[in-house]
């Protein structure tokens, strides 16, 4: 994943991560390369709105936001709802 700045440029490339989930979501059954594209799109939104959530939590704390940082997928993907 680039890196991530700012709550607008994560905003923005979930948007782009999103896009691209719908668009092969669209095109019904995938397999192969497209099977496991989608999964990596799938962590790496976890990533992301994890990030934000970050973010988010350090400047509530009054904390800088910057030292937030993209955890790896074994970390989000197991978070319980």
């Amino acid at each position: 994943m680039k890196e991530l700045t700012t709550d607008q440029s994560v905003l923005k490339h979930i948007q782009t991560l999103a896009a691209e989930e719908h668009r092969l979501y669209a095109q019904g059954l995938l397999a192969g390369a497209e099977a496991a594209r989608l999964k990596k799109i799938e962590v790496e939104l976890d990533q992301c709105w994890d990030l934000l959530r970050q973010r988010q939590a350090q400047r509530a704390a009054g904390q800088d936001p910057n030292e937030a940082h993209v955890r790896r997928p074994r970390i989000v993907e197991n978070y319980e709802s």
